[in-house]
C-alpha cells in the first residue's frame, strides 16, 4: 500500500452548479498555498457518499470543504464543525449530508478513519443553476476561506503522528505448548 500524506484537504462538489462549485474553488487555491507542504494532499471530487471512503480512509487528519445551504446565515457566511457536530447541521446538500454517515459507517466497519476532522462549509445562495460563475456574495468568502482552510491545514500537519501500522498478532498457544 502506498504511502499516503496524513492530512487530506478535500473539497466537494459540482462546478457547474453555480455556488455548489465553492467547496472545488476553495481547494484549488489551497493546492497552491500548500505545494510546499509533503504531509498535506490536496484533491477535489465530485463524489459523495460511500465514494468518500476510498478518499479519506488511511488519513489521520482531514480537512473537508463544501458548499451548504442551510437558510439560516447569509450567503459566503463560513462554517468552522468538527466531525462530532454533524448531527446538529440540517441542510440541502448531498455532498454534506453523505459525510458525517460516510465517517460513521468507516468507524463501524473498523476502518482507520482520520483522528482529526474540520469541516468548512461555505453558506450558498444558488447550489442549482447551471453556471460556472458564484454568486457575488459565496465568490466574497473564496479568499477568507482559503485562508482558514490552508492555516487548517498546516496545523494538522505539525500535530504529532500516530504509528497506523497494522499490528502484528502472535498466533495463540496451542493447549500442549
Amino acid at each position: 500500500m502506498p504511502h499516503l500524506p496524513p492530512v487530506l484537504v478535500l473539497g466537494l462538489g459540482n462546478d457547474i452548479l453555480s455556488d455548489d462549485a465553492i467547496g472545488l474553488q476553495i481547494v484549488t487555491e489551497v493546492r497552491r498555498q500548500l505545494a510546499d507542504a509533503p504531509s498535506i494532499e490536496v484533491k477535489a471530487t465530485t463524489e459523495m457518499g460511500l465514494a468518500l471512503l476510498d478518499e479519506i480512509v488511511d488519513r489521520e487528519c482531514l480537512v473537508l470543504v463544501d458548499s451548504v445551504q442551510t437558510g439560516k446565515f447569509p450567503p459566503g457566511h463560513i462554517h468552522e464543525l468538527g466531525a462530532e457536530e454533524l448531527r446538529t447541521v440540517f441542510t440541502t446538500s448531498p455532498h454534506f449530508l453523505g459525510v458525517g454517515e460516510t465517517l460513521r459507517l468507516a468507524a463501524q466497519l473498523g476502518l482507520a478513519a482520520p483522528r482529526h476532522i474540520r469541516i468548512f462549509a461555505v453558506e450558498v445562495a444558488d447550489p442549482h443553476t447551471l453556471s460556472t460563475q458564484l454568486t457575488p456574495a459565496v465568490a466574497g468568502a473564496l479568499a477568507p476561506a482559503v485562508a482558514r482552510v490552508a492555516a487548517q491545514a498546516r496545523a494538522y500537519a505539525e500535530l504529532p503522528r500516530v504509528d497506523r501500522s497494522p499490528v502484528a498478532v502472535k498466533p495463540a498457544a496451542s493447549p500442549g505448548d
